[in-house]
């Protein structure tokens, strides 16, 4: 019997990282929650089952190698050989930029750093991008042109706690991170979200806009803020800069011509400003409702926009931010796994960027690649003329999660090589060439950034296993084996760590002064942190933000249409996102018996005129089209539903992929694809839903 251990982490699923106590015992392991600040003895469904995912039937155990068209059980040395070989014959042939990596917003702080460093040195590559280009992107890309810096939340969670209005726009945190409603308790919550969700249940205000005009709305708002007379003008003249020129472009937006576009009543929309306006606490958050548009960026710089106007960030108990959605989202956009990045949320375009992290990797700076494919686009890419031959996957699982998403399939299947790292066969692990069994969250240590800026440490209760290894294991096997020097891909995540504070020193995200010793010891150190006597910085803003001059910048933006709206024949809009009792692309849920049992296949709400013209009935079978396919999925009639709008989940893999039916439109700035507006139609489908 193994013997009894207890080990203090956080949840493997989404930014809040709620604090776990795991328990292995004779029955298996058990887990607590603990008085952590984000959740403060909660957890959710996912965190209560997450124990199960270390010991799922179908665990990777083993190393993988396709031969004869199946995938056959193979030692260490053979599936590494077999990578290191075709990554060898491709640059050879083709050049380094026919390798590619795609990595996950789940990935630690350890792993996030060395994949992107393994890409640029092992490699040479410059085609490494990740799945948190789906997630954050937008938020990211409007928050470091308004503040300077991007962080989630510049403030606590706990901060909420003592709020009086909390405008939620696009955001569901009571089914997608339910410990964050016990911070929301006493606030009255304004929540703009084209379904009635289960956060706006609990509103005091649901503003319901179609969907893609969120933009248009949130540009009535200012317009009402300004001409109502709600704008704080000593801060706004103070603090900020570029009002006049967002005003210009919110001027014409007055409430009646919002109301037609939106569908937004105009009492709701002065209600909604008047809030906000006369709290004494207010705060402004956006999700991925608003980010997930071809027009992401402006979207969320409207939110800002109209936040600043109301004079609430870097304020005590006012603010803006943005609810990131996967586990390690911040921290995964900070370290290198991006196209445009590098460690300490460097440009890598930037000389002196380049200059500093070269010479903590001691390479000279013009060794390292510039930018690449954006997460998408380098999906698209996959298996063409100028495109990567071969990928190698890292905490993904693009073939559910990706926009248009049979086509990105296709791609993939167009690979000479296709490397996938993983701990459960998913979706995208069975179309590959080779499968590398990797350890999960309490098989390892290491560090997490969870949504406020936050480095938290992962600790392991277990060895993982079969013949697991961890990522970190991986990278080092393969870069050894492409003729790298071992000792710059560390396997230890403390020394991994070590490195990535050094080459972190001095950047936007500063963990200089963070170490596993203050973290083991209990100190909450939020980024930056830039030596080992600063005591980190929970609260950012509250004497400037970081652009040079101190001031946080307006953002002129306007709205525009969604890239694909309505059409005769796809006369509605397709909505997509997330259930309580799933995540992201369900690879791990989806294997657990009691939330595939709470959310066991596909379905699309929709409103019951909706379904009467379609011929449809609650519980039946229905096929959803939109110009680049078809999903199938069991009907939902929902009464609060818009009667141009349907809405479906993308956890579901096969026929019920919600992403069957999103297209390749993408934000021009982030390069976020448009997931939230899809012209659809539905009819009656006979065929069984695939689970």
């Amino acid at each position: 019997m193994p013997e009894l251990r207890t080990v203090a982490t956080h949840c493997p699923y989404c930014a809040l990282q709620c604090g776990t106590r795991l328990t292995r015992e004779r029955r298996g392991v058990s887990v607590r929650p603990t008085d952590f600040p984000v959740n403060r003895g909660g957890l959710c469904q996912k965190g209560w089952t997450a124990p199960a995912l270390l010991d799922v039937a179908d665990r990777l155990r083993n190393p993988l190698v396709r031969r004869d068209g199946e995938l056959t059980p193979v030692d260490w040395d053979t599936a590494l050989g077999v990578v290191a070989e075709g990554v060898r014959r491709l640059r050879a042939e083709h050049g380094a930029d026919s390798v590619g990596v795609f990595g996950g917003g789940g990935l630690t702080n350890e792993k996030a750093y060395l994949l992107g460093k393994f890409a640029r040195l092992a490699l040479g590559t410059s085609q490494i991008d990740y799945n948190g280009r789906f997630c954050m992107s937008s938020a990211a890309a409007a928050g470091n042109a308004a503040f300077g810096v991007d962080r989630g939340l510049p403030f606590p969670v706990t901060d909420l706690g003592g709020a009086d209005v909390v405008l939620l726009a696009g955001a569901n945190p009571a089914e997608t991170m339910p410990p964050l409603m016990q911070h929301l308790r006493s606030a009255q919550l304004v929540v703009i979200d084209p379904r009635r969700t289960a956060t706006a249940e609990r509103a005091a205000l649901h503003l319901q806009p179609a969907p893609g005009t969120d933009l248009a709305l949130v540009l009535g708002l200012l317009h009402i803020a300004v001409v109502d007379g709600w704008v704080d003008q000593d801060y706004v003249r103070t603090r900020t800069t570029g009002f006049e020129a967002a005003w210009q472009r919110a001027m014409s937006w007055w409430p009646e011509r919002v109301e037609r576009t939106t569908g937004v009543p105009v009492t709701a929309q002065r209600q909604a400003v008047r809030m906000l306006a006369e709290a004494g606490s207010a705060y402004v958050l956006t999700g991925r409702g608003a980010e997930q548009h071809s027009k992401g960026v402006d979207t969320v710089a409207g939110f800002i926009n109209l936040a600043l106007a109301l004079g609430l960030p870097g304020r005590p108990g006012r603010g803006y931010g943005c609810l990131t959605g996967q586990g390690n989202g911040q921290g995964g956009r900070e370290h290198g796994q991006k196209a445009d990045q590098l460690p300490g949320y460097r440009m890598i375009d930037d000389p002196a960027a380049r200059e500093h992290v070269a010479g903590v990797w001691g390479v000279a700076p013009e060794v390292l690649p510039g930018p690449g494919r954006s997460a998408y686009e380098l999906l698209d890419a996959l298996g063409t003329a100028d495109g990567p031959r071969a990928l190698l996957v890292f905490g993904s699982n693009p073939v559910v999660s990706a926009p248009n998403a049979a086509h990105v399939a296709q791609r993939l299947s167009a690979l000479d090589l296709l490397v996938v790292a993983d701990f459960v066969p998913s979706e995208t692990a069975q179309l590959a060439d080779v499968v590398l069994p990797v350890t999960q969250w309490a098989e390892e240590e290491g560090t997490m950034t969870n949504l406020e800026g936050r480095v938290l440490r992962r600790h392991r209760l277990q060895v993982p296993p079969g013949h697991a290894r961890s990522d970190l294991e991986v990278l080092h096997g393969l870069a050894v084996r492409l003729g790298e020097p071992g000792h710059r891909y560390p396997t230890r995540p403390r020394e991994v760590f070590e490195e990535l504070r050094r080459a972190s020193a001095g950047g936007k995200a500063d963990y200089a002064g963070i170490s596993y010793e203050r973290l083991d010891a209990g100190e909450a150190l939020h980024w930056p942190c830039p030596d080992d006597g600063h005591p980190g910085t929970p609260r950012l803003f509250l004497d400037s933000f970081a652009h040079p001059d101190g001031l946080a910048r307006f953002a002129a933006v306007e709205h525009r249409d969604p890239a694909e709206g309505p059409q005769r024949t796809f006369p509605l809009t397709a909505t997509t996102g997330r259930v309580l009792a799933q995540y992201q692309s369900g690879a791990q849920t989806r294997r657990v018996d009691e939330l595939n049992e709470a959310a066991p296949e596909a379905f699309v709400e929709i409103h019951p005129d909706t379904a009467d013209r379609a011929g449809l009935a609650d519980g039946a079978l229905a096929r959803v089209t939109s110009p680049r396919g078809s999903a199938l999925a069991r009907v939902r009639v929902v009464a609060t539903m818009r009667t141009d709008t349907v809405f479906l989940p993308f956890h579901f893999p096969g026929a019920g992929r919600a992403n069957l039916l999103t297209g390749d439109a993408l934000d021009p700035r982030s390069r976020m694809p448009e997931f939230k507006v899809s012209a659809v139609r539905l009819e009656p489908a006979r065929e069984v839903a695939a689970r």
